[in-house]
């Protein structure tokens, strides 16, 4: 039984904990990631993430809890892979929206999106929400927490079951990954230079892309660089929870206050 994990936790154990100052809502897809890596992975990768960072900030004092995973995702570029699953983000915001309201009723008035899917765009409801709700609502999507980190790690930096993300697997559920099945990751460049300059912008159907869903060649991947990556999101994920369960929602929150 963890403390921090809701789903292990019963009512008297949670009765004699209190409210805890932040909840963590871990958020992935279901979606193929190229022939090598399962459809799981974007939940393995942010489950697993969220779990050590809770714990880690949990041991360090944060009052924290971590909620039950939401597995589904923003997918409609992908559905021409079969079995991709894909839920609106109309959906998943009024499920987000409920969870929030849900907390306020229970006194906690912190809540974390930790982000596994590229697809999942919460910033427009992150912003609809504030004023509606005493919940104030951060984003973390993983893949930015070490982006700083990635070259000194990576050889090959993709997007998509890629070198980073095999290694994360290689690392979390290396039963699953069949690197011996991989290709290149190549993928089709755009025929626009304001697209591949990135100050336009448009929608990409994977199956346009790429040949088999990935993007970025993975073959140099191997667990230990995957542990090493794990261990500074972890970290950085944990300082930031606790650093969140430390401070008080003032009228300055989360800015610092004026100085007299």
């Amino acid at each position: 039984m963890r403390k921090w994990c809701l789903s292990e936790l019963n009512l008297k154990q949670i009765s004699e904990q209190g409210a805890p100052e932040v909840a963590v809502l871990p958020i992935g897809a279901c979606e193929p990631h190229g022939l090598h890596l399962p459809y799981g992975v974007d939940n393995y990768q942010v489950v697993t993430i969220a779990e050590k960072a809770c714990a880690l900030a949990y041991e360090r004092g944060a009052k924290v809890i971590l909620l039950p995973a939401i597995p589904y995702g923003v997918d409609s570029n992908l559905l021409s892979f079969p079995m991709t699953i894909h839920v609106r983000q109309e959906t998943l915001n009024m499920v987000v929206r409920d969870i929030a309201l849900s907390l306020e009723k229970h006194g906690v008035y912190k809540l974390v999106l930790l982000n596994g899917h590229g697809g999942n765009n919460f910033i427009g409801l992150l912003r609809d929400l504030y004023g509606q709700t005493k919940v104030w609502i951060f984003l973390i999507n993983w893949w930015q927490v070490g982006s700083d980190k990635l070259r000194e790690i990576f050889e090959e930096v993709g997007e998509h079951a890629d070198e980073v993300e095999t290694s994360l697997c290689l690392a979390i559920i290396p039963h699953l990954v069949h690197l011996e099945n991989a290709d290149d990751g190549s993928v089709r460049p755009f025929r626009f230079e304001a697209l591949t300059k990135g100050w336009a912008w448009t929608t990409r159907p994977w199956d346009r892309l790429t040949r088999n869903s990935g993007y970025g060649d993975p073959r140099k991947a191997n667990a230990k660089k995957g542990e090493c990556y794990l261990k500074i999101l972890t970290e950085r994920i944990a300082d930031f929870l606790l650093a969140l369960s430390q401070s008080p929602i003032d009228q300055w929150f989360p800015f610092e206050s004026p100085k007299e």
